[in-house]
């Protein structure tokens, strides 16, 4: 295996990872881009077929590039996918995709990234901006249901026709349950199971929204941070619960034929038992369950006893060239969302060229620039 020496290393391809891209060319700092995908997007390609953001256009770019098109419409899974894509491309950032990272570690006061081919990488900083929930979650019971129901997960789901004929069980009454059971009511019987986790009080693709959103998205940038009260207090119940529906809103549930049901609870016979102590008779069950942690490839002692990383505002001080762009609530409610990334990554970066222009650099080394890439066997 082969090393190449780099001054940072970024993990992850999306939103998060680009905008890191953006301000550490500006800061004409040597880094590059690692993504497991074929493509820079692939992550959000392979989502459901008729995903859509909530977030309306003009607050879907990233730094230096705004999102092409009308302002207030909603890119697909698709449109935001190919809007990364040229984003990279316009901003020439050096993304190296099909490169799949299989452990983070420090040796020897450097960082080792390596991957799941023939080269590892050895670093002063590491930038982790992959989404690491990525372990689809599902309740021990499943694997006691008949084999004649077919289970899905919503990592897997893309559209109605992986489906077969009779009625389903939706199982998570989130955002994205809420979505796929609307979009399976055209053509199956729907049971939609969970507690309601509450529902945004307007239509964000009608026109009052136009007043309202941007209020809110001021709100999650500049009220709801680590530094107010109000976003201290918030931030806890925001990690620990998903957020209420934005999209879909019960009254469209319920028009659609939409039936809610109690919190699924176990298997009876085969079949789906729910809180009520009914089985309901279904041939499909969508489980939109969210997902669990996996953090194994991140070979570091920086997760604390609930698995968030122990950060201020991406800067982990106990591990120094260590950050982390693109989490849940990292420094503001905004921080995941497209919107926010670009201003947690200017703070990381900020903090990562102070740090290089402090640290002497390592003997045998020399400068490099922000194309230039220096490799040894």
């Amino acid at each position: 295996m082969s090393t190449e020496r780099i001054e940072t290393v970024v993990v992850g391809g999306g939103q998060a990872g680009l905008a890191t891209g953006y301000h550490l060319t500006r800061r004409g700092r040597p880094f590059v881009i690692l993504d497991a995908g074929e493509r820079v997007g692939d992550a959000w390609r392979a989502r459901w077929d008729s995903l859509r953001l909530f977030s309306p256009a003009k607050f879907d770019g990233l730094p230096g590039l705004p999102y092409p098109g009308p302002g207030w419409a909603f890119p697909t899974r698709d449109e935001f996918a190919d809007y990364l894509q040229a984003y990279a491309a316009w901003a020439e950032l050096p993304v190296r995709t099909r490169t799949a990272v299989r452990r983070v570690s420090c040796e020897g006061g450097r960082y080792v990234v390596e991957t799941d081919g023939d080269l590892r990488y050895e670093a002063e900083n590491v930038v982790i901006a992959a989404g690491y929930d990525r372990l689809p979650k599902t309740p021990e019971y499943a694997g006691r249901l008949a084999p004649d129901i077919r289970q899905v997960h919503a990592v897997d789901y893309r559209n109605p026709d992986q489906l077969q004929d009779g009625p389903a069980l939706v199982v998570g009454a989130g955002n994205s349950g809420a979505d796929i059971a609307l979009e399976l009511a055209r053509t199956h019987r729907v049971l939609l199971s969970g507690p309601h986790p509450g529902q945004l009080p307007w239509h964000i693709d009608r026109r009052p929204s136009r007043v309202l959103a941007p209020v809110l998205f001021f709100l999650f940038r500049r009220v709801f941070t680590v530094r107010t009260p109000v976003g201290r207090k918030l931030r806890p119940k925001v990690l620990a619960h998903s957020a209420p529906l934005i999209r879909v809103k019960s009254a469209d549930l319920t028009a659609a034929g939409v039936e809610r049901v109690a919190r699924t609870t176990g298997v009876r016979d085969g079949r789906p038992v729910l809180a009520d102590g009914t089985a309901p008779d279904v041939a499909n069950v969508v489980w939109c369950t969210g997902f669990r942690p996996n953090t194994s490839w991140i070979d570091l002692p920086v997760f604390g006893p609930d698995g968030e990383p122990a950060q201020q505002r991406g800067v982990l001080e106990g591990q120094p060239g260590l950050y982390f762009v693109g989490r849940l609530f990292q420094y503001a409610m905004a921080s995941s969302m497209i919107q926010g990334v670009g201003r947690d990554a200017e703070h990381v970066v900020r903090h990562l060229v102070a740090r290089a222009t402090q640290r002497p650099a390592p003997a045998g080394t020399t400068p490099l620039d922000a194309h230039d890439r220096s490799s040894s066997g």
